[in-house]
């Protein structure tokens, strides 16, 4: 079906929202529709606010950690030389 067929479309509004990095996205939204207040940047992912002056921060990102970074913050050098050494004497079979 043709749009002409369909009937008259809802009344829209379009609100413009800002990322951190300047970009501009303009969604329309029903007249009557609740606005959010932060919008995902399409070009940049970043979160968009309705204020130009004042964006929303980007998220924070932790940077990727090994399975022994994690075991280094959780134990000492002091730790990880008794297991290695409780680990080669059951190989050795001392244990």
């Amino acid at each position: 079906m043709g749009e002409a067929e369909r009937g008259d479309s809802a009344p829209r509004l379009r609100i413009s929202f800002w990322c951190s990095n300047g970009h501009e996205t303009q969604p329309s939204f029903a007249s009557d529709a609740q606005i959010p207040e932060t919008w995902d940047c399409p070009r940049c992912g970043f979160p968009a606010g309705k204020d130009e002056e004042n964006p929303p921060a980007p998220p924070r990102t932790e940077p990727y950690k090994t399975h022994l970074a994690y075991v280094r913050e959780r134990r000492s050098d002091e730790d990880g030389e008794a297991i290695l050494a409780e680990a080669l004497a059951k190989l050795r079979g001392e244990i």
